[in-house]
């Protein structure tokens, strides 16, 4: 029978880990963000096939991907061949399929290694539509003196000309329109609106904004 000074001593380190593990699953919390702003954020956008996943032990250890890079849409000019992500979901690591071409945005380590995560955008590459693609491809950075603003509830209203209410979260359909289908970008006269495929930032912002 486990005496009681035992018990004692092991009541604090299983104490002790409970609590590690539930810091570490309440560490990777992320506040949703446009694509866009993902992007503009990021050090390292990149559109990469992954060929291979290694793990390298460890509940602290990094988990490492090799890929293949097929195109850079923004970051440093050199190749990368891996990326780095932790080991878990509740550390914030991503899992990916390999094979699969993704969209992957990330930051720099001091090292120069790239590090993606569950608070970075990356999605199948085939999984996003046109309009987003080539949003990525060269409309995002056009818009990085914008700021886009997450509206949950009516009434919302911009603080600042040089802003988009991001409005997606107010309808049912599902469609995300403006996640999807448009990019806020600044107009002549220093304002920012949404971009829509064939429409110019002039036709794509709505009055309901600016009031």
């Amino acid at each position: 029978m486990m005496s009681w000074t035992v018990k004692c001593l092991m009541l604090p380190i299983v104490l002790m880990f409970v609590w590690r593990l539930q810091e570490v699953a309440q560490a990777c919390s992320c506040i949703r963000e446009h694509p866009q702003m993902s992007f503009c954020q990021a050090d390292v956008v990149i559109k990469a096939t992954v060929l291979a996943r290694k793990d390298v032990g460890g509940f602290d250890k990094p988990r490492m991907y090799n890929i293949k890079q097929d195109k850079m849409f923004k970051g440093p000019h050199r190749d990368f061949d891996v990326i780095c992500t932790a080991a878990s979901s509740a550390a914030c690591g991503v899992n990916l399929n390999n094979g699969v071409q993704y969209l992957l945005s990330g930051r720099l380590a001091p090292d120069g290694s790239l590090h993606v995560g569950l608070c970075n955008f990356f999605a199948p590459w085939d999984s996003l539509s046109t309009c987003e693609k080539t949003n990525f491809i060269y409309r995002y950075r056009k818009g990085c003196d914008c700021k886009i603003t997450p509206c949950y509830a009516v009434p919302c209203r911009i603080t600042t000309p040089a802003e988009c209410l991001w409005t997606d979260f107010l309808t049912n359909t599902g469609e995300m329109e403006q996640t999807r289908h448009s990019a806020c970008l600044k107009r002549s006269d220093g304002s920012c609106a949404w971009f829509k495929e064939n429409a110019s930032p002039k036709q794509g912002v709505k009055d309901s904004q600016r009031s």
